[in-house]
């Protein structure tokens, strides 16, 4: 019997996620093809907070792909004597890469809540131990299953385990440390020992030690948890039983998506309107400040609540639209990225007038004028690329703020659909774990100690990336340089000459 090939399903998330992708590769190769671009964005990795934030960043857009490919599987048919009666049927779970990479961790469902790393249930439940009821703690279906002897092996399976995933790190860690120096080495024309030192002493144009140790810190990581993570619930699990670690590397997607996704819808209101308020002045720069000045002084959360309202009432009266639940809650997911960049243009808009009324006077702007170029060629051709390192610095500071103003909006239950994994669900989903006695406090460290490293990352890196493209902003930083040796002076040479 042949095996079913799965249905490709393609999102409209994924289908943006992917293009955006595609658009990052290709100024990629602009920014190498130009020499001003690529001294711009050698700054911002010559700061050692930025590369390193850049590196997490990285690992989070990995995960984001990985999760933004959905297929159904198909289900086995029944066996048919005729091929034209036969047909596919598939399941109505709609998957993604990063499940099938994961699926032990989604398999492994529990009945309840569950520590970290434990073997047995957080709660108590009435078992019977030699003929008498007794309130006892019961073994997890999953978590610590192939321990015989629970009580004895715990401590030394987990010791093992993490010892083992140190060490794996600490290699991986080297080899990567191997290849980073291989790569400045040849770029030099260095040998590999004068490289490895000058990594290690900082004294390279790009800061390779702070990618260095921040890979390593990953590799540590990472190692030990993939080791545990098949075995045991490494964060914990929710109240439905669902593991707490796969819903956090789940929520780094929905973060992601909106991060990016209602950045790039602000665009182009922001920027069109924007250059037209200032190049045309006049009513029509008028009309353009009455009109963000309205927007901005109507609460945005009532905005958007009102908005993702309509929303709601619109899929929950068609869901004849949706083949499965995982469309409906990702259009719902991407109306809401739309929402938010509709209402959020406001501030880069009025920046980018600002910015636009002091270039319409300069000389090269007038002398287009003069020989009759057109409004909109002189817009497209000499007023944007002068701002766009403008749009490029507003748009990743606002990254960070779409991601805590997702979890705000969820956490108020105007957000992400429920069925969708994110931040501000969990904190949600939280909130009445924490007043309960004893406290389940690991949802809400997951939660938060993902969404702070991704927004602290995000940052990190919007901060370089100002420094690099707006040398107003520009901060020098003191480094320590290889002292050189002196020369002697012209009185110790005349001496020894006498």
């Amino acid at each position: 019997m042949s095996t079913m090939l799965p249905k490709f399903v393609l999102l409209w998330t994924d289908a943006v996620m992917w293009a955006l992708v595609v658009a990052l590769l290709v100024y990629a190769r602009v920014v190498w093809r130009s020499p001003n671009l690529r001294a711009s964005w050698t700054l911002v990795f010559r700061d050692a907070a930025a590369f390193a934030s850049a590196i997490v960043l990285g690992l989070c857009l990995v995960l984001t792909l990985l999760d933004s490919a959905h297929f159904r599987r198909a289900l086995p048919t029944a066996a048919v004597a005729d091929a034209a009666v036969r047909s596919t049927a598939y399941d109505t779970r709609t998957q993604s890469v990063l499940d099938a990479l994961l699926v032990r961790m989604v398999e492994s469902r529990e009945a309840t809540y569950s520590r970290p790393l434990a073997y047995q249930s957080f709660t108590l439940e009435s078992l019977t131990v030699d003929g008498e009821v007794r309130r006892l703690p019961p073994r997890l279906l999953h978590g610590g299953a192939h321990l015989r002897d629970p009580v004895r092996e715990w401590s030394g399976d987990i010791a093992m385990r993490v010892g083992g995933g140190l060490a794996l790190g600490a290699i991986a860690a080297l080899l990567l440390g191997a290849w980073i120096v291989r790569g400045v080495a040849r770029r030099h024309r260095w040998h590999w020992r004068e490289a490895a030192s000058r990594v290690l002493r900082d004294e390279t144009d790009i800061r390779w030690r702070a990618a260095l140790m921040t890979l390593t810190g990953l590799c540590l990581l990472a190692a030990p948890a993939a080791l545990l993570m098949n075995d045991y619930h490494l964060l914990g699990t929710d109240r439905t039983g669902n593991d707490v670690f796969y819903q956090a590397l789940k929520s780094i997607r929905t973060a992601f998506v909106i991060g990016t996704l209602a950045t790039v819808a602000t665009l182009p209101l922001a920027v069109g309107l924007g250059l037209m308020a200032g190049y045309f002045k006049g009513w029509v720069d008028e009309a353009i400040q009455y009109l963000y000045t309205v927007l901005s002084s109507v609460p945005n959360v009532l905005l958007i609540a009102a908005c993702v309202l309509m929303v709601q009432v619109y899929l929950d009266q068609h869901p004849e639209l949706f083949e499965t639940g995982a469309e409906r809650a990702d259009l719902k997911l991407f109306l809401l990225c739309a929402i938010l960049g509709v209402t959020g243009w406001a501030g880069l808009c009025r920046l980018l007038r600002a910015e636009t009324l002091k270039l319409r006077e300069l000389e090269y702007v007038q002398a287009a004028t003069a020989f009759g170029v057109g409004p909109w060629r002189i817009m497209a051709r000499y007023l944007m690329p002068n701002v766009m390192h403008l749009v490029l610095i507003t748009t990743v500071l606002d990254f960070s703020g779409l991601i805590l103003y997702e979890a705000v909006l969820s956490y108020v239950g105007v957000g992400v659909d429920p069925s969708m994994n994110s931040f501000g669900g969990m904190i949600n989903l939280a909130r009445s774990e924490m007043s309960r006695d004893p406290v389940v406090w690991w949802s809400f460290a997951a939660a938060f100690g993902f969404m702070v490293t991704v927004v602290l990352a995000a940052n990190f890196f919007a901060d370089g990336v100002r420094d690099a493209f707006d040398p107003r902003a520009r901060v020098f930083r003191a480094r320590r340089l290889k002292k050189p040796a002196l020369a002697p002076s012209a009185v110790d040479a005349a001496l020894r000459i006498d």
